[in-house]
């Protein structure tokens, strides 16, 4: 919340920046510095400490409440800026959503668990998809300028923001959950996606950090996050959050058990290379569960399978998926030497994939090549993972062991060469080569679910410092993840019907064209009206969502005589009593 009467902008040598966000450009106070050794340079750790009353006067600000930590000294009339919502509200992407939402029944499923909490939620998943950021001091600034689900539509502060996140717990995280995989169908057989990711976390308050095998290593602790997709109706399921410390292959027992828990029975698992261990397999084999896994070339279990069939396939015009560029053959062999069960091994060729390959294989060794320049003549050895591709060459000289040169291993780049562009998938059920490819080309989809969480909810970043609030943001990031994964779809499956690719039809394309609906207030004694008609791009985006310019217009009258009824201030004990949840430590 912002103060009403400004003040100087602090004159802090070096520790004083600004950053514009939207309309408003706001001032930062760097508190400190973190170290990062991957980078070998400081990091600066910064504070919002206000925002510009002009954004071309860099002298005079509106501070908030962090301002008044950093600078007590500083007296001002601590008036609160009153939130007068914009004359011109943007319409388009609510509307879309609320259809989503109702057709989810995400809101009646919130209002069960949250009560007057779930409108705010919602309005936080909304404001995570169409600002691409999870940064709560910014909701304000969206509410300002949009149609909201909260009760009257009031403009909540971040600090509202920041009581909810400590007032989620995580018995209504699994009640969410429960009720949300209690309305899937569990009647069909559904492939589930299964896949991973970790954030690096630089909070030490949160009793889940810990290091562990970190997808870019930044020397931080991890959090792991995994996410199941039903691939079959294009859905995710759920979710779990769980320490750095723990691998993949070890959660995999417990994804299963859950799965049973949500009384999903025929079911698969489509998983990537990383879940292949012995034991996790034998678990699934054991509750019944089928799985669909892939191994890439190079890798010992199937290499030898690839050395048998070379050159027997991958130019047979029989063996050729249709509609893609892969080859593929299926064979029937144990996973493991006595393990009992016939498995069917894909191996399949895609011949881009080998150019691809072979050009990252090329760029590897000249790397290496260079690596091993730098240090001849100086005393040194090279491991296995260093001298796999090359020979090195030392010689003695006063009992020290100098390094002379490094040739490159012919054969062994030979041998690898001959496993450039191939890819084994590793089916528990039989099917043929192409079903299993297409199967798990499905699995695209929950890569670009967690693509979109970092890339389009902001969520490269947590935010938060306490357990409460890292859990609680990542709930809201699942929500946000439904809503948006199903305009993605209707998206999509629009473009397939129409035959034709449209530039309009991604989602950030089709959420920034929707923005321009405007709702406009032209006097204090008028109702907010639509600027101007639809245009032809906004019908078309609006179709994929079953909304017609009639519809749209009638929401729109909808909105106007709701927001004619609301007042647009909204006094500091409104907001008090909002809801009965304690301040964020």
């Amino acid at each position: 919340m912002y103060f009403t009467t400004p003040v100087s902008v602090p004159v802090v040598p070096g520790k004083i920046t600004f950053r514009k966000k939207n309309d408003h450009t706001y001032v930062l106070l760097e508190t400190g510095r973190v170290y990062k050794p991957e980078k070998q340079h400081n990091i600066p750790q910064r504070v919002i400490i206000g925002k510009l009353v002009s954004p071309s006067d860099r002298t005079m600000m509106l501070p908030n409440e962090t301002f008044k930590l950093h600078f007590p000294s500083v007296k001002f009339d601590e008036t609160e800026q009153p939130r007068k919502r914009s004359c011109t509200l943007r319409a388009g992407s609510f509307i879309a959503f609320e259809k989503i939402i109702k057709e989810y029944g995400l809101d009646r499923i919130l209002d069960g668990i949250f009560g007057n909490k779930s409108a705010l939620i919602l309005d936080l998943a909304c404001y995570m998809i169409v600002n691409e950021d999870n940064a709560g001091q910014y909701y304000p600034d969206y509410a300002r300028c949009h149609p909201l689900f909260t009760s009257d539509m009031r403009i909540l502060s971040d600090s509202t923001v920041s009581r909810l996140l400590s007032g989620i717990t995580e018995d209504d995280i699994i009640a969410f959950l429960e009720e949300w995989n209690g309305r899937q169908d569990h009647r069909q057989k559904i492939y589930i996606s299964y896949d991973s990711t970790n954030k690096n976390s630089q909070a030490g308050e949160l009793d889940f950090a810990e290091f562990g095998h970190a997808k870019e290593d930044k020397g931080v602790p991890l959090i792991n996050i995994s996410l199941a997709f039903d691939k079959t109706n294009r859905v995710p399921l759920f979710y779990e959050e769980y320490p750095g410390s723990v691998n993949d292959v070890s959660q995999l027992k417990y994804l299963v058990d859950k799965v049973i828990e949500y009384g999903y029975r025929s079911i698969g698992l489509i998983l990537d290379r990383g879940y292949c261990g012995a034991a996790s397999l034998d678990y699934m084999d054991e509750q019944g569960l089928s799985f669909l896994l892939m191994l890439k070339g190079h890798k010992a279990l199937v290499s030898q399978l690839i050395m048998e069939r070379f050159g027997s396939f991958e130019y047979d015009h029989n063996c050729v998926i249709q509609g893609t560029e892969i080859s593929a053959v299926t064979v029937e062999r144990e996973l493991r030497e006595g393990d009992g069960r016939k498995r069917c091994f894909h191996i399949c060729y895609n011949p881009l994939k080998m150019s691809a390959e072979r050009s990252q294989f090329h760029l590897m060794l000249d790397k290496l090549e260079a690596e091993f320049r730098k240090f001849e003549g100086h005393e040194c050895s090279f491991d296995g993972s260093f001298t796999q591709y090359f020979n090195c060459h030392y010689k003695e000289e006063k009992g020290k062991k100098i390094f002379l040169c490094a040739e490159r291993n012919n054969e062994a780049i030979n041998r690898t060469y001959r496993l450039l562009g191939y890819f084994c998938l590793i089916s528990s059920d039989k099917m043929t080569a192409e079903d299993a490819y297409l199967l798990y080309r499905g699995r695209d989809a929950s890569e670009k679910l967690f693509r979109a969480q970092k890339t389009f909810l902001g969520s490269k970043s947590m935010r938060a410092h306490s357990n409460e609030a890292v859990s609680a943001r990542i709930f809201i990031e699942f929500l946000a993840l439904i809503i948006r994964n199903r305009f993605y779809n209707l998206l999509k499956d629009e473009m397939r019907r129409l035959k034709v690719r449209r530039n309009y039809m991604t989602v950030p394309a089709a959420i920034r064209e929707l923005e321009k609906i405007e709702m406009t207030k032209r006097s204090s004694g008028s109702l907010y009206r639509l600027d101007y008609a639809l245009t032809r791009t906004q019908k078309s985006i609006l179709q994929c969502f079953g909304l017609s310019a009639d519809d749209v217009l009638l929401k729109t009258q909808e909105l106007a005589v709701t927001l004619e009824k609301v007042n647009d201030v909204l006094s500091t004990e409104e907001e008090e009593q909002d809801d009965g949840t304690t301040q964020e430590c």
